[in-house]
């Protein structure tokens, strides 16, 4: 996973709320486990006319050459919900999405934004709608930078807006950790523990052998 500190990118507005995961990544594009295939698949009932055939649909935001490489997306209230299905991210991440902004997200959603490297933003609509506005005069001019470590989104005007993150998650996003290296920091400690644990407990030792 990729450490993100600072992001400044493309963005782009759906502000739909009840974005679920069968909308990011419908059932059908599931056609493997794998995390490789996935982003054409990605928001396919609404990106494509045909979604067999690859047909773009010029009205669908992400298709519009002005928001060509969008990397940062603003969404809905209650953005991921539905099932807890990790190919949504993946699909997200493939594409090259690296933040979503959102008044609020699913839960499993969230969890698995963090796992797989795209930072969840938690945004008030009012803010949001402020950040849409700017960016559609120029969506290729007009970016927004996000600083995780300062958590802090700059709009192409320089207004600052702040915003909060789990410690522990954030320490996972900048560092560019998953739950498995997360673990192996405490490796001395726990190498340590097992050590004195066999003093302990010699009895528990024999027995797992």
């Amino acid at each position: 996973m990729q450490p993100f500190t600072q992001h400044k990118g493309v963005a782009a507005a759906l502000l739909r709320i009840n974005i679920d995961t069968d909308a990011i990544i419908p059932s059908r594009e599931m056609k493997s486990v794998s995390k490789k295939g996935l982003g054409s698949g990605l928001f396919a009932t609404w990106r494509y006319l045909d979604a067999d055939a690859r047909t773009p649909n010029p009205d669908f935001v992400l298709n519009k050459t002005e928001y060509t490489n969008t990397s940062i997306l603003l969404g809905g209230d209650n953005f991921g919900c539905g099932s807890s299905r990790e190919h949504a991210v993946w699909a997200l991440v493939e594409y090259g999405i690296k933040a979503i902004l959102s008044p609020g997200f699913g839960s499993i959603f969230y969890q698995n934004c963090v796992r797989n490297g795209i930072v969840p933003i938690v945004l008030d609509m009012s803010t949001l709608k402020k950040l849409a506005a700017t960016i559609e005069i120029n969506p290729q001019v007009n970016k927004i930078t996000i600083d995780l470590p300062k958590q802090t989104i700059i709009d192409s005007n320089q207004n600052s807006f702040h915003f909060d993150i789990d410690a522990g998650y954030k320490t996972m996003l900048v560092e560019g950790l998953d739950a498995i290296d997360v673990t192996l920091k405490q490796e001395t400690l726990i190498s340590t523990f097992e050590q004195q644990d066999q003093f302990r407990r010699p009895w528990l030792q024999s027995q797992t052998l």
